[in-house]
């Protein structure tokens, strides 16, 4: 079906397709009569804005490209539900791949949208994202981006995150407040500011508590159930001594959950487990797993609206937004 073009509304009405063009802009020099005969004639005919033309005009796509490590968690899927909410309002849409926690994949799909020419990128990285030359070569040439979550410190690009050194100690004292005293923080990848900042908090946590604090009780994990899963193995083939385990992530804490259950290890008698993210997994599990919440959909609204602001502004200053969050008590940390 032939695409109705304003030069086959003219030529219906015997005008000028310039007439046209103004009544359709809704330009001041245009009589109320003509615009209203256009307008109809242009109903009739089933004409809709050409969108190539006006990103020719405009040297702009109206994409953003949004890039997620995973979508097998709910967190994601809630922080692009915030991108779109602002973005679509903005006349904007996103296009949107997921890396598989892959970086050969994530980069893939950062060329992939760049060469589709999208006007900006909001990203959270994979958990193994030690190379991120082209993304830096990229915002050297200031295309727009956005990191959330997952960010890099190599970057200097905008950035949303979340506090998470202030609440990763928060965690901690919890669980030095329920009484635990022999705590393992189940860590990930030090590339990722999120886990370096998670790590820390953790750490001085128990030194304000004067607790031991020693590197045998950083246990090299990872993001994902099964990395909780093979670090809770480890710690109980080498006999190590605890009493609980604050995690990197909800999944991470719930790997290391599934372990200590299949060895009748009760949970929170004997260990106490916190993660952080706040997953829907974490209340749908027995116990309950204690976590920190993050404002996912005021995350993804923030990165959204921080990419319109780099789009539309020619100077660019990278910018740091820092949400805070909750802390939501189960029944896998409470001892008293």
């Amino acid at each position: 079906m032939k695409h109705v073009s304003i030069k086959d509304i003219a030529k219906e009405l015997s005008i000028a397709h310039s007439t046209v063009s103004r009544a359709l802009n809704d330009k001041y020099d245009i009589k109320k009569e003509t615009r209203e005969k256009v307008l109809k004639k242009a109903e009739e005919m089933g004409y809709y804005p050409n969108p190539m033309a006006k990103k020719l005009k405009e040297n702009k796509s109206f994409n953003i490209g949004v890039v997620v490590p995973e979508f097998r968690n709910a967190f994601f899927p809630d922080v692009i539900l915030g991108i779109q909410d602002v973005l679509l309002s903005k006349g904007y849409q996103i296009l949107i791949m997921q890396s598989n926690e892959d970086p050969i994949i994530e980069e893939s799909n950062i060329r992939t949208l760049h060469e589709n020419m999208v006007d900006g990128l909001i990203i959270s990285l994979t958990a193994d994202s030690h190379n991120v030359s082209f993304l830096k070569n990229l915002s050297n040439k200031n295309f727009p981006i956005v990191q959330f979550n997952r960010v890099s410190d190599k970057l200097e690009t905008s950035k949303v995150v979340f506090d998470d050194y202030t609440w990763a100690s928060f965690a901690t004292e919890h669980l030095i407040k329920q009484g635990y005293k022999k705590i393992l923080h189940f860590a990930a990848s030090q590339d990722i500011a999120l886990c370096k900042y998670r790590e820390k908090g953790f750490i001085n946590a128990l030194k304000r508590h004067k607790l031991p604090c020693n590197k045998e009780q950083i246990v090299p994990s990872g993001l994902t159930i099964e990395d909780g899963k093979k670090a809770m193995e480890k710690v109980l083939e080498s006999n190590m001594d605890f009493d609980a385990i604050f995690a990197v992530t909800d999944p991470t804490a719930l790997g290391a959950m599934m372990v200590l259950k299949q060895h009748k290890i009760e949970i929170p008698e004997r260990v106490g487990v916190v993660g952080f993210s706040e997953s829907r997994l974490s209340q749908v599990i027995e116990p309950s797993l204690t976590s920190v919440k993050q404002p996912t959909f005021e995350m993804g609204q923030a990165a959204a609206n921080l990419i319109i602001q780099e789009i539309e502004t020619e100077v660019k200053v990278p910018q740091v937004m820092t949400l805070g969050g909750n802390f939501k008590v189960g029944k896998s940390s409470v001892r008293l």
